[in-house]
């Protein structure tokens, strides 16, 4: 048993400016997810792709918003036709890529780990090979174009399997030859309903046998046993969302808390959650922002990060989950930043890399912004 505590900040709440400009590290997100909707319109012209809904920019943005604000996470999914739709040549994926990086950098992010189903790229004749490649010629060409911007920012990829498919294996062997080439882990994605991470063991044993880093989307749409199965079975680093753990959280009258047995091995073995708060109010995981378990798992003190999951979907970014959160929980700079050092260090990276980063980039970042009071205060003048 233990007893909620009150938020430990008596700091002023973050402002959306500061949010802006804050160091901010994300590690889920969806490549196909993410894309400008000029980009699709320019690429789906260029390609002869005629099943987009709308082909003005900004009646497609909000069409993706709609279609994708149903409540269900396998309507949710049948956005994604239309973006891989247009992601199916070296030069389409390289864009989208570099994009996706800038966008990322402009918003403050200075790491992420962006995923991507090589899988779903093949129509136009590429490999396997030629997808991952492409992809990670992007994210570099990304990098500079965000470098020559006065951004820095470091991005990896994780290249995903579809669960629903069988090609989890050739995924995993692939992501292990680019380890060092721009991939730093192995996701499953899909519907959660029906596919167990378990049908895909052979990929998560061979990862751990090559020492390699996987996460699985698990806890999004279906309850704890998909969480289960991906620890207890398949090994994972990192749950993908990993939401319903709260189903495993009793809370009483009286504020104490009572934690099942997974949700207190999650808690102890400090596995990183990968928690979506707008993708998640979309797919029916939660209600609101208010009801997001997310407050309750951040004040219990479980490895908690903020994602987006999918940008173009959630009409989202890093800045609009903090926002959201801020003016929900009424968290600070501190809670901020709590979060940022949680998602770095759950990072695919080597450890002093990661600690670089925070020591570095994050906490200076934040230590300047909780500076700023100070040169703002008025000056009493004597008359």
């Amino acid at each position: 048993m233990t007893t909620l505590s009150p938020n430990p900040s008596e700091a002023p709440l973050a402002s959306e400016t500061q949010i802006r400009r804050a160091p901010k590290v994300l590690l889920h997100d969806h490549l196909d997810g993410g894309l400008r909707p000029a980009t699709i319109v320019e690429l789906a012209a260029a390609q002869g792709y005629e099943r987009l809904p709308e082909t003005d920019p900004e009646r497609l943005r909000e069409w993706f918003r709609e279609a994708a604000d149903s409540g269900s996470l396998v309507r949710y999914l049948e956005t994604f036709t239309h973006t891989c739709a247009v992601m199916q040549s070296r030069e389409a994926l390289a864009r989208v890529a570099a994009e996706c990086v800038e966008d990322l950098a402009a918003d403050g992010v200075v790491y992420a780990e962006v995923r991507y189903a090589p899988e779903q790229h093949l129509e136009g004749g590429l490999s396997l090979e030629e997808v991952v490649e492409a992809v990670n010629e992007g994210f570099r060409e990304g990098e500079r174009r965000a470098a020559a911007g006065g951004r820095r920012i470091r991005v990896g990829a994780l290249l995903t399997a579809m669960r629903h498919a069988a090609r989890a294996l050739e995924i995993a062997e692939l992501a292990n030859r680019y380890r060092d080439l721009g991939v730093v882990g192995f996701d499953i994605a899909g519907a959660e309903a029906g596919f167990p991470p378990t049908r895909h063991l052979d990929a998560f044993e061979f990862l751990k046998r090559e020492n390699n880093h996987f996460t699985i989307h698990a806890g999004e749409a279906f309850g704890l046993p998909s969480i289960w199965q991906a620890l207890q079975w398949c090994g994972a680093d990192r749950l993908g969302h990993g939401v319903r753990i709260i189903d495993d959280i009793q809370v009483a009258e009286d504020g104490s808390v009572k934690l099942g047995r997974l949700a207190a091995y999650v808690r102890d073995k400090r596995i990183p959650l990968e928690l979506c708060p707008t993708s998640n109010l979309q797919t029916g995981a939660a209600a609101s922002y208010a009801e997001h378990p997310i407050g309750l798992l951040r004040r219990l003190r479980f490895r908690a990060t903020v994602n987006t999951d999918n940008r173009l979907m959630s009409a989202t970014s890093m800045t609009g989950e903090f926002t959201h959160l801020v003016r929900t929980f009424r968290y600070t700079l501190d809670d901020l930043q709590w979060f940022t050092v949680n998602a770095m260090k759950s990072a695919f990276i080597p450890f002093d890399e990661r600690l670089a980063m925070i020591n570095d980039v994050i906490k200076p970042g934040y230590a300047a912004l909780r500076s700023e009071w100070l040169f703002s205060r008025p000056v009493d003048v004597p008359s």
